[in-house]
């Protein structure tokens, strides 16, 4: 059976409302999200305290709840790497924030932007667990540039054991949340973190293979928004 799903315009409505309609600060359900995601993966990968982690951050939204996991994850005792795939000029609003606050707080950050795949290669060596936070509910069409080169590398990272697990932020990077098909390259997770509900796309019957296992997790949207979007 079906559980409710929604659509890219459904999410962006859910967001509106909630800031717009119900004043939650877009920092305040970043925050929700990337704590209660980096609890889900604290209770999903094995002793925290020992993991290598690599969280790859995109420019927008997505990358910012990525930022949100690098601080919970680090509180966590793990050892975790922010891999940027956008120079830092491009991030604003609320993953601005948490970029500062990461990089203020000593986390190691590695800007990858125009770096060869060699390069990716090296600083994924030793990665237990990467962190996919490259684009969101927001991306259509063929993922390019540095966000390629990164999806392409994790792949080729995978080829080598042990490989590391690999968390969805969301939606996998390249993964188009209404129609359930990559357009282009797309990572493949072994489990997915999905904000607030399920998403359209993800009951095609190829959607597995890119999302893995899902979990969807609270961001704090108050439930008269929920009940308004009929969730």
């Amino acid at each position: 059976k079906h559980m409710l799903s929604i659509s890219r315009a459904q999410v962006r409505e859910v967001d509106r409302m909630a800031m717009e309609d119900y004043s939650v600060p877009g920092i305040v359900l970043m925050e929700n999200a990337g704590r209660n995601a980096s609890e889900a993966i604290i209770n999903t990968v094995e002793s925290v305290s020992e993991q290598d982690m690599v969280v790859v951050v995109g420019p927008g939204n997505n990358g910012g709840d990525g930022l949100v996991i690098a601080r919970y994850l680090e509180l966590a005792g793990a050892r975790v790497r922010v891999a940027l795939v956008a120079p830092p000029s491009r991030l604003e609003g609320d993953s601005l924030t948490n970029f500062k606050i990461v990089t203020q707080s000593g986390i190691e950050v590695l800007s990858l932007v125009g770096t060869s795949e060699a390069r990716w290669q090296a600083v994924l060596a030793s990665a237990t667990c990467v962190v996919d936070a490259i684009l969101g509910t927001g991306a259509t069409g063929a993922v390019r540039g540095d966000s390629k080169i990164a999806i392409d590398s994790i792949a080729e990272r995978m080829k080598i054991s042990p490989r590391p697990f690999i968390i969805a932020v969301d939606v996998p990077t390249g993964f188009d949340c209404d129609y359930g098909a990559p357009d282009g390259k797309c990572i493949r997770a072994d489990t997915t973190l999905t904000f607030v509900a399920l998403k359209q796309g993800f009951y095609t019957a190829d959607a597995e293979q890119y999302t893995g296992r899902i979990q969807v997790i609270d961001i704090g949207v108050p439930q008269a928004v929920r009940v308004h979007c009929g969730l």
